[in-house]
């Protein structure tokens, strides 16, 4: 079965109706954890980004209670983990502001986590890509939001 394109799947949902439009999206949310998660988001949290932004921290705080701290090894593999949580909420929300929320709120907390990540130059790295992702992403925001996002990767890198 070929695939169809972005563009084809979205004329032939033109055509459908409402019900059938429901009927689909239900199918959709049976079939993978992530379909599911989406529409969660789009129909529950997507008006509401803030608490979106609250729930997704919150999570964050708890993955971070749960590193097995015995060595630097479960760590890693750990904050690989929590990274890859916090890129496809991320991806859910499309939302820039968002996205530098996260990512900071996450450097935060690996900056501060115990053991310190100083001493572990692949924690080190995954740290500073973050950082550097950070800064292309406040570029792009309104110079508001620039001032007040770099004040907070400075106090990261200070």
């Amino acid at each position: 079965m070929k695939t169809a394109t972005v563009k084809e799947l979205k004329t032939e949902l033109g055509y459908r109706s409402r019900d059938e439009l429901v009927d689909i999206c239900l199918r959709l949310s049976r079939f993978k954890k992530e379909n599911k998660e989406l529409l969660t988001y789009l129909l529950f949290e997507s008006t509401h980004e803030e608490g979106y932004i609250i729930g997704v921290k919150e999570e964050i705080d708890e993955q971070f209670e749960l590193i097995n701290t015995s060595s630097y090894y479960f760590i890693k593999k750990s904050v690989r983990k929590i990274l890859r949580m916090i890129k496809k909420y991320i991806r859910y929300s499309k939302n820039k502001e968002t996205e530098v929320e996260l990512l900071l709120y996450f450097c935060q907390k690996l900056k501060d986590f115990k053991p310190s990540i100083k001493n572990n130059t692949v924690l080190l790295n995954i740290y500073y890509r973050e950082i550097n992702s950070i800064k292309k992403k406040v570029s792009t925001l309104h110079e508001d939001l620039q001032y007040d996002y770099l004040l907070e990767l400075e106090s990261l890198l200070g």
